[in-house]
């Protein structure tokens, strides 16, 4: 039998001693959101394993040591409203909203029906449909009815960063988003916007589904 919080705790230790988790917001968060409770039940075993596990439709939960990354990078803090595209199982999601102390407003959105209600169903479990409200559609269109944002999350890889969510990033606001770099390449990138002026930062390479949207999507 698995103890999944002394195995939670154990990874979580890893990831601060190897660089990936830098502040204690993100360390508290990663303790506290369950990953286990975001799989099925056939991978649960591997919950506290830092890899990527393929989830339905062939989409990914991502390794806990992105998930940790990619929350240092946007820098959150109570209050903000943060856009995640690409939902998945609901565990990104949860744990922003956890490193937000659940004072915030995370809008994700899921192109997968099927995935969404997973997510949905996770996420109202553990409480956090107070905080987190999920989305079905093209994630490279973004919210613009909830729009501007002042975080964007994007968890699957572009060709190049969608101009919808870049109009919807609110002025010095942060998007952390994969992009491909040629057929096989893709690198994580940190962009942000001051004042009309778009700037982006490569960080490291990294590898995602590919994001999915429709012919007028991008």
């Amino acid at each position: 039998m698995i103890n999944y919080s002394e195995a939670r705790a154990r990874l979580v230790m890893d990831l601060v001693n190897e660089g990936f988790i830098t502040s204690k917001a993100v360390e508290r968060a990663m303790l506290t959101v369950p990953r286990e409770e975001f799989l099925p039940s056939y991978l649960r075993l591997y919950a506290y394993e830092d890899y990527p596990l393929e989830v339905m439709y062939k989409q990914t939960i991502s390794a806990p040591h992105m998930v940790a990354m990619m929350c240092e990078l946007l820098n959150l803090r109570p209050g903000l409203k943060v856009l995640e595209v690409g939902t998945g199982t609901g565990y990104h999601a949860a744990v922003v909203a956890e490193v937000m102390e659940r004072r915030g407003e995370v809008y994700t959105i899921e192109y997968y029906p099927g995935l969404a209600l997973y997510a949905v169903q996770n996420l109202a479990k553990l409480g956090y449909l107070n905080v987190v409200r999920v989305f079905v559609g093209d994630g490279s269109r973004g919210l613009p009815q909830y729009a501007p944002f002042d975080r964007i999350l994007v968890t699957a890889a572009a060709p190049k960063v969608p101009p919808k969510l870049l109009e919807q990033l609110s002025d010095d606001g942060i998007m952390v988003i994969p992009l491909e770099e040629g057929r096989i390449h893709q690198v994580l990138y940190v962009v942000t916007k001051e004042k009309g002026v778009v700037r982006m930062k490569p960080v490291i390479p990294v590898s995602f589904v590919r994001m999915r949207y429709t012919e007028s999507g991008e």
